[in-house]
């Protein structure tokens, strides 16, 4: 248990210095992998005309 319990301390402190780092940053800017550019262009080819400013949860769980 002692073991598990390191671990999970060191896991959040992991957790809380990557959350620190992602909320400092404008997310215009943030850069998370090298494919992030070609991951965008792909989602907008298939999602053209989807808009991310306030995503609605039953636009997304619809049919279409």
């Amino acid at each position: 248990p002692r073991v598990e319990l390191a671990w999970a301390m060191k896991a959040h402190q992991h957790a809380q210095i990557h959350y620190n780092l992602i909320s400092s940053v404008d997310p215009k800017f943030l850069r998370l992998t090298r494919a992030d550019d070609r991951i965008y262009a792909e989602f907008r080819a298939r999602f053209p005309e989807l808009s991310v400013a306030a995503l609605d949860p039953e636009e997304l769980t619809s049919e279409p």
